[in-house]
């Protein structure tokens, strides 16, 4: 399911990904409150569609502005535990990992998906982009489920 939301006008495209992180503070007094903060903190998504003829509005968040964009929570890739992971079931993520050099950090906590936090595995995607985990881990590649908002 979509839903109409205001985002800075860089991420106005297509395709683009962002972790709503909810209102700042700049958003107080904001007109456009109501059209711009209405989706999940913490949550990624996904721009399916830019409304067309649409008009940059001013805000004090987005320097160059905000357009009106239909997003739709994300599918997201992380690394987890090989033990018990196959398409259907549900995972968490390893554990923090201090490593920020590797390849495959940016998938052992991957923006948008909490430790702690159980999710369905939509996909294996494979090995994980590393040749070797410098914390021991035997980790497998997967697409979490996008949650529904609903």
């Amino acid at each position: 399911m979509t839903t109409v939301t205001l985002v800075g006008t860089r991420l106005a495209a297509v395709g683009e990904e962002f972790v709503y992180h909810g209102e700042a503070d700049g958003c107080t007094g904001c007109p456009y409150r109501d059209q711009c903060l209405n989706l999940t903190p913490g949550r990624r998504y996904e721009v399916t569609s830019v409304r067309e003829n649409g008009q940059t509005l001013d805000c004090a968040m987005h320097d160059t502005g905000a357009r009106a964009v239909e997003v739709r929570p994300a599918a997201i890739r992380a690394n987890v535990p090989s033990k018990g992971a196959y398409a259907g079931s549900k995972a968490s993520l390893g554990g923090p990992c201090p490593h920020t050099e590797c390849p495959s950090h940016r998938y052992c906590e991957p923006a948008g998906a909490a430790f702690g936090e159980e999710y369905r595995i939509e996909t294996i995607v494979g090995d994980p982009p590393h040749d070797y985990c410098m914390l021991d881990r035997d980790l497998t590649l997967v697409e979490f489920e996008a949650p529904d908002d609903t």
